[in-house]
C-alpha cells in the first residue's frame, strides 16, 4: 500500500499593525475594528504621544479587552518619524514578519490592506499610491496636489527611489529586510522620514511596489499638516539628495 506523504501546513505570517496617534479618540475603536475585520490575526501597535483628548486611554482600554492590541506610550509629540521607528523596532524586537503602517484617521482606508499584502508576494515594500492608476486623493486643494507631486518628482530624481508616491505612510514592510536596511543612521524625525526610509531599503536591495489607493479625508478631529515641518523635511530631502550624489552617506 503506498503510503501517503503528509503536507506540511506554511506557518500563517505575523503582521504588526502600527498607528501613530495623536488626538484620534473618536477614530481609534472603530479603525481597529475594520482593521481586525479585515485581518483578524494582525496585532495592531498604537504609538500615542500623550494625547491630550484621552486617545491613549482608550487605547489601554481597547489592550485591556484585546491581546492583539498593544500600546506604547510617549510623553509628547516627538515626531512622526520618530513614531514610526519606534513601531518598526517593536516589529524587530518581537519578529514579526511583515511591519504595516497607516494613519490613524481613516484616510487610509482598512479596504485597501489585502492589495497591499498581495503585493508582498513579489516586493519587500509595498505602498499605497496615490499617484498610479486606480489611485487619487478626495477633496485636496489644487496647491496640495501640486506640492505634493513635486516633492515626489524630487524624490524620484535625487534618491532614485522607483516609487511614484514616496510620501505616503500606507505602507507595508518585510521585516527582514528592515534589519538590513540601516535604521540606526535615520535622520529624519518628521514627514521626511517616509522618502528617507524608503531611499534606505532601496539601498539594502529591497523591492519596492505600489497598489492603488484613494486617500480620504479624516473623519473626525483635525488635521495635524504643519508647513514649518514640511519645509523642515524638505530641507531634509535635498539634504539626502546631495548626499546620496556624492556618495556620502
Amino acid at each position: 500500500m503506498q503510503a501517503v506523504a503528509a503536507t506540511a501546513k506554511t506557518p500563517a505570517e505575523r503582521i504588526l499593525v502600527s498607528l501613530a496617534t495623536y488626538n484620534e479618540h473618536d477614530n481609534l475603536t472603530p479603525l481597529i475594528a475594520d482593521i481586525h475585520a479585515v485581518l483578524p490575526t494582525a496585532d495592531v501597535l498604537v504609538i500615542d504621544d500623550n494625547s491630550p483628548d484621552g486617545t491613549g486611554r482608550v487605547a489601554d482600554e481597547l489592550a485591556a479587552a484585546d491581546a492583539r492590541i498593544h500600546v506604547l506610550h510617549r510623553p509628547g509629540k516627538l515626531g512622526l518619524g520618530t513614531a514610526l521607528l519606534a513601531a518598526m523596532r517593536y516589529a524587530l524586537d518581537h519578529d514579526y514578519d511583515l511591519f504595516l503602517n497607516m494613519d490613524a484617521d481613516f484616510s487610509h482606508h482598512p479596504r485597501y490592506l489585502p492589495a497591499i499584502l498581495a503585493g508582498m508576494k513579489r516586493h519587500d515594500v509595498m505602498i499605497g499610491s496615490r499617484y498610479i492608476p486606480g489611485g487619487g486623493a478626495v477633496a485636496w486643494p489644487w496647491s496640495r496636489r501640486l506640492m505634493s507631486r513635486g516633492v515626489n518628482t524630487v524624490v524620484r530624481l535625487l534618491l532614485r527611489i522607483p516609487a511614484h508616491d514616496t510620501s505616503g505612510a500606507f505602507r507595508c514592510y518585510r521585516v527582514a529586510k528592515l534589519r538590513q536596511a540601516d535604521l540606526n543612521h535615520v535622520l529624519s524625525r518628521g514627514y521626511s522620514f517616509q522618502q528617507e526610509i524608503l531611499y534606505r531599503c532601496r539601498k539594502a536591495g529591497c523591492r519596492i511596489g505600489e497598489t492603488p489607493i484613494v486617500f480620504e479625508n479624516r473623519r473626525a478631529g483635525a488635521s495635524k499638516v504643519n508647513p514649518r515641518e514640511a519645509a523642515r523635511s524638505m530641507g531634509m530631502i535635498l539634504w539626502l539628495g546631495v548626499n546620496a550624489l556624492f556618495g556620502l552617506d
